[in-house]
């Protein structure tokens, strides 16, 4: 574990404000998104990224997310009460998640670390004492997932980016394949005739156990709804995230997104 010079450790908290700071020294400025930029992608995608309103506004290169809501570890373990706040950066890729709860009367700290091909994930009770943590393929390739699946709900702007493969399933539905250092990612976006997304779908995401220590590939979901302005554009305002096992699905997450901030400056 690591040490202040006084002994004590590390937060997790400090740990997250670096990490962004380190990331957002390096995010470079982008022109406007024009209507050419749309003409690759499935007409559901395109009506999506018209309704959110990204034409004639700043590509983005990061933002900024602050939300509440819940969180538990099973379909039947109790709920836990958390506030989050995420930074995610488009070139090149990253993800910082860092959220605080209480379990029990005990504060609860977590962060989620996606840079380049590795990501992590360490979950402590009172900032000291570890709770969970988890790293490797299976990490990696998840939080590649949820890297796609911000970028679809948060920032519509980014479905430009190059990175991304898209398909048209039909007239509503549209599949994209995410690539980004050495792992590859597929999903399925389902929207509906207002051009709002309603749900994002995928099978390559990996089911983590309460430790940390083992993880299984079940199918994923996050429907989203309650569509309102955030800055200049339109966004779900909340959702959930979906497990579903043979025995049936349930949502471990529930998720209000209270502030969404875009091309945050240098610290």
């Amino acid at each position: 574990m690591k040490l202040h010079s006084g002994g004590w450790p590390v937060s997790l908290r400090a740990d997250y404000e670096r990490d962004v700071a380190r990331a957002l020294a390096h995010a470079a400025l982008h022109e406007d998104v024009t209507d050419a930029d749309l003409r690759h992608l499935p007409p559901p995608v395109q009506a999506y990224l018209r309704m959110a309103g990204v034409v004639g506004r700043p590509r983005v290169r990061n933002f900024r997310a602050r939300m509440h809501g819940r969180i538990r570890s099973g379909a039947e373990a109790r709920w836990i009460p958390l506030t989050a706040e995420q930074y995610n950066v488009v070139e090149p890729p990253a993800r910082f998640f860092f959220l605080r709860g209480s379990m029990f009367g005990v504060p609860i700290q977590g962060y989620h670390r996606y840079v380049g091909p590795n990501a992590t994930m360490d979950i402590r009770a009172a900032g000291l004492v570890s709770v969970a943590r988890a790293s490797g393929p299976e990490m990696d390739q998840g939080e590649t997932v949820t890297m796609l699946n911000d970028m679809c709900i948060m920032a519509p702007a980014t479905l430009i980016d190059p990175a991304i493969r898209w398909e048209t399933v039909d007239a509503r539905t549209a599949r994209a394949t995410f690539s980004n250092a050495g792992h590859t990612i597929h999903a399925e976006l389902v929207f509906n005739d207002a051009g709002e997304l309603t749900n994002f779908r995928s099978d390559d995401r990996y089911q983590t156990s309460p430790d940390g220590r083992s993880a299984r590939k079940l199918p994923w979901s996050t429907p989203v709804g309650g569509y309102r302005s955030f800055g200049p554009f339109r966004l779900a305002s909340g959702g959930e995230g979906r497990w579903h096992e043979p025995g049936g699905e349930y949502a471990y997450i529930e998720l209000a997104i209270d502030e969404v901030e875009y091309n945050v400056p240098p610290r």
